[in-house]
């Protein structure tokens, strides 16, 4: 996979050196290039932003360096076009879909993604609307929020990304039973559409708390249904949310335990909603 990342803050990206994520680009397995947006703004200044049309606080960046830094990266040719070399456009905006494990797993089939790090009050609107006349352009969020600029939500969807790449995680079946658990999604995964529940290790007694005796039993099938029901509480405590999705069958039928542990943690579910 390569990444491309325009931005005004190179430096903002040295944390994809660190970690698995580095040394899989050091293996080779993932390309990041890093662009400075300002290298495509011509005047002393070396500027990339300008009052709104209309009048309202803030600045907007403009649109020609924008789309010359992008006529740029996409020149590079760093993706033969047989297998995607238009690449896919990313732009995160609070304005945007909600970036889900979903995406991240949509993203992580992709062999080419550009990421546009806009600042101030946003990117000329103008400018997503030329590339979308030359590539697929995606708008996303990371929640309900606002930052200084788009840099700390490509760190963050990178992050979900790559680690679905085949070799970054030390344990592939990590990611798997990861919250929502959309790697196991078509196979009836035990994580789908929930959160995750709570993790153990060594040792067994620690400040007077045990681990939950069941972890210790062996017994497989009884594990995996405590880490259900677990996650479905958690789901339920948190996210209440998730559990509408589910008493509606997505993403797929509950079973008659589920109902009785959603039920338990104050949110009954009909029994037509159950699966038998």
């Amino acid at each position: 996979m390569r990444i491309d990342i325009i931005t005004i803050f190179p430096d903002y990206f040295a944390p994809l050196g660190v970690s698995l994520i580095g040394k899989a680009a050091a293996r080779g397995d993932i390309t990041f290039g890093v662009h400075d947006l300002r290298d495509w703004a011509h005047d002393v200044h070396r500027t990339v932003d300008d009052t709104p049309f209309g009048g309202g606080p803030g600045m907007v960046m403009k649109p020609e360096p924008w789309g010359d830094a992008l006529d740029a990266v996409r020149a590079l040719g760093a993706v033969p076009e047989a297998a995607g070399g238009s690449g896919l456009l990313v732009i995160p905006t609070p304005a945007g879909v909600p970036f889900t494990q979903q995406h991240a797993a949509r993203y992580a089939a992709e062999p080419w993604l550009i990421f546009a790090c806009g600042r101030y009050e946003g990117i000329d609107g103008r400018v997503a609307d030329d590339a979308r006349s030359r590539m697929r352009v995606e708008e996303v969020s990371i929640g309900d929020y606002v930052l200084a600029g788009g840099e700390p939500a490509v760190l963050v969807m990178t992050e979900a990304i790559c680690r679905l790449l085949p070799g970054v995680l030390g344990n592939a079946e990590s990611a798997a039973d990861d919250s929502f658990g959309f790697g196991r999604l078509e196979s009836g995964g035990p994580m789908a559409g929930l959160v995750e529940g709570p993790s153990y290790t060594r040792p067994r007694l620690w400040r007077g708390r045990e681990v939950p005796p069941i972890l210790l039993s062996g017994d497989h099938a009884a594990i995996a249904r405590w880490r259900r029901d677990s996650a479905l509480r958690r789901t339920a405590r948190n996210r209440p949310d998730l559990v509408a999705r589910l008493a509606a069958g997505v993403p797929e039928p509950l079973d008659r335990r589920d109902r009785e542990v959603l039920s338990e943690a104050g949110f009954p579910v009909d029994s037509e909603d159950v699966a038998h």
